[in-house]
């Protein structure tokens, strides 16, 4: 929103400038003038290259959602569901990232065979590896802790239709205590990994694991590295 708003006086004066020199500009010139800055100002500021292209055609899309007289309502409610879908991404810097059922089974591999323990998974989006280690190890008690409401309810609803053992908690897991939990689990993102290796650090008590899926610990190298799918992204694991 920043970047559009920035983008807005110099739109202006590019406008300005071009109607002295004698080439105005029509609404859709404009509008793709708009979008050149915002998309500038998002490469100069060294985001990621997604960003690009929205800030690119944002304004084209808003022009185009105007044209097309669409009730109000509709946007309050689209801002409604993605809010509740990804919460406070733009705080915690992990947005939503859905493992898939090969690394769900690696996970199973690691877990020790006959053995009680509590497993959480921190980020548990819908929570597919929470439930399918609940089915696959009866002895596991299996967790999940998601931040955003709609997932932690499709989830929590999903296990209890099922009937499955799997439990669903919504909040933020910085706020847990590691100590209860033997096996962790993260599929976050690289800007969330060294403030979680410290709170591993000072709260997971020995004998416990680590599990990181794609994403390493800067200046911790993995005790162990499983390589469970086809992509050839890595499960770092982390013996305490």
């Amino acid at each position: 929103m920043l970047i559009q708003c920035v983008s807005m006086p110099l739109t202006l004066l590019t406008i300005y400038l071009l109607a002295r020199l004698h080439f105005p500009l029509n609404e859709y010139s404009a509008v793709l003038l708009q979008g050149g800055w915002a998309g500038l100002l998002t490469w100069r500021l060294g985001l990621a290259r997604w960003w690009r292209w929205i800030q690119l055609l944002f304004p084209a899309a808003l022009m185009l959602a105007l044209a097309l007289q669409l009730p109000s309502w509709l946007f309050l409610l689209a801002f409604l569901l993605s809010l509740g879908w990804y919460w406070s991404t733009f705080r915690t810097q992990v947005p939503y990232y859905p493992s898939t059922p090969e690394i769900w089974d690696a996970v199973r591999q690691v877990l020790p065979a006959d053995q009680p323990l509590r497993m959480i998974d921190i980020g548990s989006g819908l929570g597919g590896l929470v439930m399918y280690l609940a089915r696959q190890r009866p002895q596991v008690e299996c967790v999940g802790i998601e931040l955003a409401p709609l997932p932690w309810l499709y989830s929590r609803l999903r296990a209890l239709l099922s009937g499955s053992r799997a439990r669903f908690i919504l909040g933020d897991y910085e706020k847990l205590d590691f100590a209860q939990f033997q096996l962790v689990f993260a599929y976050l993102s690289p800007a969330a990994m060294t403030a979680l290796w410290r709170k591993c650090s000072a709260e997971m008590q020995p004998g416990s694991m680590l599990l990181s899926y794609e994403f390493a610990i800067d200046g911790q190298p993995a005790d162990q590295t499983i390589y469970a799918t086809e992509t050839g992204k890595p499960l770092y694991i982390w013996y305490f």
